[in-house]
């Protein structure tokens, strides 16, 4: 009977144990490091090649679910670089662009240009995204 109540006794030591282990493991999710991912969307408007100033820099977080939502006044390809996102926008509708921020860094989207012959040339960065880590 003696053997019992050790036995028993040591069950809720272990529990707590065991309880105070993974409380210590998933803790560094419940500060900055593991916070939840945002929805970001951002309206871009591209007139006579250029994108207004206070546009051209987009900063997101890691994990954040990025749109970017382009109308124009001519038509432009688009290249996200780093994400090799390419689209075509044409005047008078909105191209969403969206992806997961999941690379951080500064990543350009240009215009792509036809280059006679075959291929593709830039012009300087419309925008840079910046993904920051969490």
């Amino acid at each position: 009977m003696n053997q019992m109540r050790r036995v028993v006794g040591v069950i809720p030591a272990s529990f707590a144990g065991c309880f105070l282990a993974l409380s210590l493991l998933l803790a560094p999710c419940l500060t900055v490091t593991c916070a939840k991912a945002e929805e970001v969307t951002f309206d871009l408007r591209v007139e006579r090649g250029r994108v207004p100033v206070n546009m051209r820099l987009i900063r997101v977080e890691q994990g954040d679910v990025v749109k970017l939502r382009w109308s124009t006044d001519q038509t432009t390809i688009l290249h996200l670089h780093g994400y090799d996102i390419e689209m075509k926008i044409e005047p008078g509708a909105m191209v969403e662009m969206s992806f997961t921020a999941r690379a951080t860094g500064r990543f350009p989207v240009s215009a792509h240009k036809p280059k006679q012959g075959s291929g593709h040339t830039h012009d300087p960065p419309l925008v840079h995204v910046e993904v920051h880590p969490r």
